[in-house]
């Protein structure tokens, strides 16, 4: 398939808001409509998603050589954002997809792309399992390690938080690598996530219902040799625009919040003194202030979407965005909390009611303990700013 926009300036406003005409079809008219049936029975999106992928936007940032767009993260921005606008569950699951493909796209050889890749167009998801229970918010801390047995890989390890967890058709699973003694030392593998001994329990949570991010468990399942990735735990976190993918569809829901409250407080009207509630000076303001923040973050997304595309285009490691691409996460996903309180709040009790403002404000909710957590993230931006050590798999002496 060629190219989905007639431009390739990442720099122009034209090229974004092409890109975001072309997905809001999909996202208006499937993604939308699902919403709030999967947020209420904790639906996978899968119908979604093999709209998604039918149209090659699961494949965003892929080669057009393996079945993609080729639009990069300036694309994962902008299809994720859309997505966030109507559902946070879809957007997590897609963000999650394109990082773990983006991983393969990136560190995989020919045969693992060619094998993993292509079928992503015909509806195949995958996903990261990576965190695990015992070492918290540490995700890139991995007590589970593989044996090898012969050109094969045991694998025995239970996973928590695995966004498509038992939906995914295949996971990059990280575990620490076989036979090594040192903690930072990690493997990666491709996993057929249709082997038996792989189970997921369920998933029941406050908000993104849909995206089934519960423990993963792997009892005796077996990766061969050729399905190990050739990369490290610091390029899989920082290089594959999972988090920038995340951070978007952040983005998103706090802009459906920001929408829903306007929309809300300029049709209802106090029938004492005929006052339309946009009338009112304090929530006039709060909506700006939401508005105000939506566009900074925004900003600051596509600015490092355009840094992340520009990087690979000449080859090089997106590692020294690490820190500034943490920043915005915690940006991001506070954000959507802030704006999803002050929808809460301008709707009054009506916000209250199951529907929309108390889903957005239950989904909003999510994105501040994921990984890397906003505690967790503020920590190590102290820790940069001081020059302590950030302790990753070793104690600071």
């Amino acid at each position: 398939m060629s190219n989905v926009v007639t431009g390739k300036n990442i720099y122009s406003r034209s090229y974004i808001e092409e890109i975001r005409e072309k997905v809001k079809p999909i996202v208006e008219n499937v993604i939308k409509p699902n919403a709030g049936l999967g947020d209420k029975e904790g639906l996978f999106p899968r119908k979604s998603l093999l709209a998604l992928a039918k149209e090659g936007w699961n494949s965003v940032t892929i080669p057009e050589k393996w079945g993609g767009l080729d639009l990069g993260y300036v694309g994962l921005s902008v299809v994720a954002e859309e997505i966030g606008k109507v559902d946070a569950s879809t957007g997590l699951v897609y963000a999650m997809h394109v990082g773990a493909a983006q991983t393969i796209n990136l560190f995989g050889n020919d045969d693992q792309k060619a094998r993993w890749l292509l079928p992503i167009r015909e509806g195949a998801i995958t996903t990261f399992a990576i965190s695990e229970k015992a070492t918290g918010g540490h995700v890139w801390y991995s007590l589970s390690q593989a044996v090898q047995d012969g050109d094969e890989y045991i694998l025995n390890l239970e996973k928590s938080f695995t966004t498509s967890g038992g939906q995914s058709d295949y996971y990059v699973v990280q575990t620490r690598t076989a036979g090594s003694t040192d903690p930072s030392e990690h493997s990666f593998f491709i996993v057929d996530g249709h082997q038996e001994g792989i189970t997921a329990k369920p998933w029941k949570a406050l908000g993104v219902r849909g995206n089934h991010s519960g423990p993963l468990k792997f009892e005796n399942v077996r990766a061969h040799h050729r399905d190990l990735l050739q990369v490290a735990s610091h390029d899989v976190f920082n290089g594959t625009g999972a988090i920038l993918g995340l951070n978007a569809v952040w983005l998103g829901v706090a802009q459906s919040a920001l929408d829903a409250a306007i929309a809300h407080v300029t049709k209802t009207t106090h029938k004492d003194f005929n006052k339309n509630l946009a009338d009112y000076q304090v929530i006039r303001q709060n909506l700006a202030e939401v508005k105000i923040q939506i566009a900074a973050v925004r900003t600051w997304q596509y600015d490092l979407a355009r840094q992340y595309d520009e990087l690979r285009k000449n080859n090089q490691s997106l590692l020294p965005l690490a820190g500034e691409l943490t920043e915005h996460k915690v940006l991001a996903t506070e954000l959507a909390d802030y704006a999803a309180r002050v929808a809460m709040d301008v709707a009054g009790g009506y916000g209250y009611i199951e529907g929309t403002f108390e889903r957005i404000y239950r989904d909003a909710r999510g994105g501040i303990p994921m990984a890397p957590s906003n505690n967790l993230a503020r920590e190590q931006i102290g820790k940069g700013l001081v020059g302590l050590p950030l302790e990753l798999f070793e104690e600071g002496k």
